[in-house]
């Protein structure tokens, strides 16, 4: 079992997958768990998780992630999740208009994270995705047209080796009691 520095060092972006291997719903089930644990402000919980595991849907999904040539890689994921921003508690609304901080938006950054490490101790590599048609994706899968998607997760078994993690030296990106 690896630590979490060990799981911080070797969870990349992985952009190229096994074509046809699925994955198993029991290690997509704890993947997801891991999301749904992922702190939030207020324990507002600001996120719904869609996964799209069904090759046709998969396909037609994959497409809306690729346009400009980007996202290619993403038609042979084995799995899709999808995070929809929901609606958050009182508090979290609160407390995000008085301090100026969007702290839905941070909360499912957050469980992004976790979903991907979860994946990376599952074997399965992953790749966060910004850049996607949101209309399509939000009628492929049902998604109501007042929510936000705000993500897409690719997940499948990688083909190529790890990378050397180039990182800012961290002088350059750590303190201690004054910037």
């Amino acid at each position: 079992m690896k630590s979490f520095l060990e799981l911080a060092q070797s969870r990349q972006s992985d952009r190229a997958y096994q074509p046809g291997r699925t994955i198993g719903r029991d290690v997509l089930e704890r993947i997801l768990e891991a999301g749904r644990l992922a702190p939030s402000a207020c324990n507002g919980q600001p996120w719904h998780f869609t996964v799209i595991t069904e090759p046709s849907l998969l396909g037609e999904v994959a497409k809306a992630t690729s346009s400009l040539g980007l996202n290619r890689f993403v038609k042979d994921s084995a799995a899709l999740v999808l995070i929809t921003l929901e609606p958050t508690n009182i508090t979290s609304r609160f407390g995000s208009g008085i301090k100026d901080k969007d702290f839905p938006i941070m909360d499912l950054g957050i469980a992004a994270s976790y979903i991907t490490l979860a994946a990376e101790d599952e074997g399965v590599g992953s790749c966060i995705l910004g850049w996607f048609d949101e209309k399509k994706i939000k009628e492929l899968a049902g998604i109501p047209q007042g929510k936000r998607l705000m993500l897409v997760i690719s997940l499948g078994y990688t083909i190529k080796p790890k990378r050397k993690k180039i990182r800012k030296a961290k002088e350059k990106v750590i303190s201690f009691e004054k910037y």
